[in-house]
C-alpha cells in the first residue's frame, strides 16, 4: 500500500490540518475535526485497484464530516464498506447511528451526508474502508440505502469473507503485481455485491423483497458466465427455471433490457482489460473473444457506442496517460 500520511512527518500543529487538507480535496471531499488538535496523530495508506479504492486509516479521536455542500460540490456515487481493526468506530447516516467494533461492518453512501466518529477516550483506532461505485454494485440505490449505517456482522457468513478479504489486503499489498490489481478490484465489488445481496435476501418479508432477491441470483448467474459467448436471456431463464417473460419483467424494474445488461457487463470488463497495462501485448480481438463476442466487428460497435471511441484508440489513450 502507499503512504499517503504520516504524521511523523509534521510538527503537532500541522498533523490534523494536513491530513484534513487531503480529506478536502478527495474526489469525495469531507473534513476532519479533533477536539484535540495539538495531539492529534494518524496515518494513512491507501491501495488503488482500478475502480475501486481501499484505505487503513490509524487516528487519535477524532471526527469525519460530509455535508451537503460537499456532497454539491462533488460526488463519485459511491458505496463503502468500513470496518475497526482496533478500537470503535460510530458512523451516522440517514438518521441512523452504527456502533462498531471489531467483528463488525458497515456501508455508507457518499450522496448522502454522514459523519464518522473515529476511536473512543484517549485511545487511537485503525479502520479500513473500501470504496466501490455504486454503478458496479448493479443495485438499486434504495437498497444501498436500507443497509447504510446499519451494524453488519463480519465474524460469519458472506461478511466473514468481505471483512478478512479486505484486512489481507492492508497487510499484503507489498507482494501484488500491477496485473494484480485490477483483478483483486473486480473481486472487491463482488464480495462486497455478494454481502449486500445476502441482507437484502435476509429481508425478503413480501413478495416484491422476493423477486428482488431473485434478481439479485440471476445478476451473479450472468457475472460469472460472461465469458461464454452462449449466454442469452434463453439461458439464464432456463437456469433459473423461469419463463423469459418472467425474465424481462424483473429487469424491466432495472430500465434496461436482459440482453442489454450482459452486453454492458462484458463491455465494462473488456474496458478494464484494455486499461490494463499488464495486458497491452493481448490483441483486442482476443480480449473480446475472452468477454463472450462472438465476433471483433460487434465487439467494435458495441465498444465505440458504449464509450464514444473503438477500443484500439480507448487502449492507446489509456496507455499514453498511465505512461
Amino acid at each position: 500500500m502507499q503512504m499517503i500520511f504520516n504524521g511523523d512527518d509534521w510538527s503537532p500543529g500541522d498533523r490534523l490540518t494536513t491530513l484534513d487538507e487531503i480529506f478536502i480535496n478527495s474526489s469525495h471531499p469531507m473534513r476532519l475535526a479533533s477536539d484535540l488538535p495539538q495531539e492529534f496523530r494518524a496515518s494513512m495508506r491507501a491501495l488503488d485497484l482500478g475502480a475501486v479504492n481501499v484505505v487503513e486509516l490509524t487516528a487519535s479521536p477524532s471526527e469525519v464530516l460530509r455535508t451537503p455542500r460537499f456532497i454539491r460540490r462533488s460526488d463519485p456515487e459511491l458505496c463503502s464498506v468500513i470496518f475497526p481493526l482496533h478500537g470503535q468506530l460510530v458512523l451516522s447516516q440517514a438518521h441512523r447511528e452504527a456502533i462498531l467494533n471489531s467483528g463488525d461492518y458497515a456501508l455508507y453512501d457518499s450522496s448522502r451526508a454522514f459523519r464518522l466518529r473515529i476511536a473512543t477516550g484517549s485511545e487511537r483506532a485503525t479502520l479500513v474502508r473500501a470504496h466501490v461505485p455504486r454503478a458496479l454494485l448493479s443495485l438499486p440505490t434504495d437498497a444501498i440505502r436500507r443497509l447504510s449505517a446499519v451494524p453488519l456482522c463480519g465474524r460469519t457468513g458472506v461478511g466473514s469473507l468481505l471483512v478478512q478479504y479486505l484486512t489481507t489486503l492492508t497487510t499484503g499489498a507489498a507482494d501484488y503485481r500491477p496485473a494484480d490489481l485490477s483483478r483483486l478490484g473486480t473481486i472487491t465489488h463482488d464480495l462486497l455485491a455478494a454481502a449486500l445481496a445476502h441482507y437484502l435476501e435476509a429481508d425478503t418479508a413480501t413478495q416484491s423483497s422476493s423477486r428482488h432477491g431473485l434478481l439479485l441470483r440471476i445478476e451473479a448467474f450472468i457475472q460469472q458466465h460472461l465469458r461464454d459467448p452462449s449466454l442469452s436471456p434463453e439461458t439464464v431463464a432456463h437456469a433459473h427455471h423461469i419463463s423469459l417473460s418472467h425474465l424481462h419483467r424483473l429487469f424491466s424494474t432495472r430500465n434496461t433490457t436482459v440482453a442489454a445488461w450482459i452486453r454492458q457487463q462484458r463491455l465494462e470488463r473488456a474496458r478494464r482489460d484494455l486499461s490494463n497495462p499488464a495486458m497491452h501485448a493481448i490483441p483486442v480481438h482476443r480480449i473480446a473473444t475472452h468477454w463472450g463476442f462472438r465476433d471483433h466487428p460487434t465487439f467494435t460497435r458495441a465498444f465505440r457506442a458504449a464509450y464514444g471511441t473503438p477500443p484500439k484508440d480507448y487502449r492507446e489513450q489509456a496507455w499514453r496517460s498511465a505512461a
